[in-house]
């Protein structure tokens, strides 16, 4: 695979997906008649995608946004400053997506990091996921340095999105 050309025409590195979980990586326990995490379907989507991005895949956490802690959103900043990639996607739960998005901006500098994550879980065959995934993964590469949410195919600064419960969407605050 070959790394994408940056702005300036020279190659950049490989891109990092830090995988934390959410409704993206949820799938269904028929034992107990809930939603639960496995194995991240990443791998998967990449290949029925047909990316041909050079990245590299951690798992950093499997859990709910909901029960995401201050701890969690902290150690996630801690592992986009020190890696050596300088564009990271994020996949996380979109309950508290903006809140963990506000900590890595606070912590992390000159990388471009994007968010995204799903409505549906992928396991469920109708999700979003795997549109959001791409569109991340294209932000990635195209947005100068900061912190982003990606979802739907549209991108918003960290400090200027909200998520809309009565709709499902996200949105510019106003």
């Amino acid at each position: 695979m070959h790394s994408p050309r940056g702005l300036t025409g020279s190659i950049d590195p490989v891109i990092r997906i830090l995988v934390t979980g959410g409704t993206f990586d949820k799938t269904y326990d028929e034992i107990n008649g809930r939603l639960s995490f496995g194995a991240t379907h990443l791998p998967e989507m990449l290949r029925l995608g047909r990316s041909r991005v050079e990245i590299t895949i951690e798992v950093l956490m499997m859990v709910d946004s909901l029960d995401m802690t201050d701890a969690d959103r902290t150690r996630i900043a801690l592992r986009c400053a020190e890696c050596d990639e300088a564009r990271i996607v994020i996949t996380h739960g979109t309950d508290t997506m903006v809140e963990t998005a506000r900590v890595v901006a606070q912590g992390v500098v000159g990388k471009t990091i994007v968010l995204t994550g799903a409505m549906v879980p992928y396991a469920f065959g109708s999700s979003d996921g795997l549109f959001n995934l791409g569109s991340a993964l294209s932000f990635a590469q195209a947005l100068p340095t900061g912190v982003y949410i990606a979802i739907n195919g549209q991108h918003f600064a960290w400090n200027n999105v909200r998520k809309n419960r009565e709709t499902g969407s996200f949105e510019p605050v106003r």
